[in-house]
């Protein structure tokens, strides 16, 4: 008995030691030696998502792991930024998302549960994800020119969906720059605010062209124009809006971020093989089916843009008049 408990007490006593090893060894492997959870602000099936499976699958092989993706939709994309800015910045949750959460909340919410710039770190923009106004084919309109004609006719007879800041700000800046009455319908997020404009129950919305696309391709809905100034390479038969309306340019961009302080040499690692796939040609051509046109640059480059663009979308919503909600 006594030897037992002298075996015992010695297990015991080395017991911490060995854990201790185990997790300084795990610490000291090479990153990553788990898998990867990529937080998302949208619902599955919309742009952002279908994008990033396929970006994130081609990283993860690159990388070893698997890439698991994580839907967190809700309040424009707030859920999902909060919980990625308090996550550990030890590179397994990393965030992908638009200028929804980065560049436009701050001028949309009055209750910001996160800072865009403090509490992330930068790693990769992977490209644009451009919008296009499409309409439900009964609205009997087939240019943008037609479609004010027929609001003006009838103020506050057509409605827009939304389901994101873009489509949100894209919305009001149309109504605001073509002199329009627009009833506004918000949706958690755009798959669903898209189910409604194809059932006719909603009139027009602004959406992004790989949610939008197979939709309009299917007969179901009427793409009129795209959002950017300069035409899209993915629909160069699409006038812009700019043509039209003019002084609208809106664009939707897509980007990689990490919980704030990510050591160097993990965002470095993740952005080089982010830019790995982002030019593979197979790459860019499976994104651009998806509507997306695909391009990366560096982390610092990507902190820069965001600056950039926390400036124009402040800009942009306060020209369309938009109140903090």
């Amino acid at each position: 008995m006594i030897a037992f408990f002298r075996h015992f007490l010695r297990a015991a006593a080395i017991a911490p030691l060995v854990w201790g090893l185990a997790s300084a060894a795990s610490a000291q492997a090479p990153y990553p030696n788990r898998n990867i959870t990529l937080v998302l602000p949208f619902a599955a099936g919309s742009g952002t998502d279908t994008t990033t499976r396929l970006i994130g699958k081609e990283v993860g092989t690159a990388l070893g792991v698997s890439m698991v993706i994580d839907n967190k939709a809700g309040a424009n994309g707030s859920i999902a930024a909060s919980y990625v800015a308090r996550s550990p910045a030890d590179g397994y949750t990393l965030f992908v998302t638009t200028n929804t959460t980065h560049s436009a909340n701050p001028y949309l919410l009055k209750n910001m549960t996160y800072d865009p710039m403090k509490d992330f770190t930068p790693i990769a923009r992977t490209g644009d994800l451009p919008f296009m106004l499409v309409i439900h084919p009964d609205v009997p309109a087939n240019s943008v020119a037609e479609l004010i004609a027929l609001a003006k006719k009838d103020p506050g007879k057509y409605s827009y969906a939304s389901g994101s800041s873009s489509a949100i700000v894209s919305g009001a800046t149309f109504a605001r720059l073509a002199g329009i009455d627009l009833l506004h319908v918000p949706y958690k997020s755009s798959p669903p605010a898209l189910t409604d404009v194809i059932a006719g129950r909603v009139s027009m919305m602004f959406i992004d062209v790989p949610t939008g696309l197979p939709h309009v391709n299917a007969k179901a809905l009427k793409a009129l124009a795209v959002t950017t100034k300069r035409k899209s390479a993915l629909l160069p038969h699409l006038p812009t809006m700019d043509e039209t309306v003019k002084g609208f340019d809106i664009t939707s961009w897509q980007g990689w971020l990490g919980p704030a302080n990510m050591p160097k040499d993990m965002v470095t690692k993740l952005n080089a093989e982010i830019r790995k796939v982002i030019e593979r040609p197979d790459i860019k051509n499976q994104l651009a089916e998806r509507g997306m046109e695909a391009f990366s640059g560096t982390p610092e480059e990507f902190e820069a843009f965001l600056k950039e663009q926390l400036v124009l979308w402040e800009k942009l919503i306060a020209d369309a008049g938009i109140e903090k909600q």
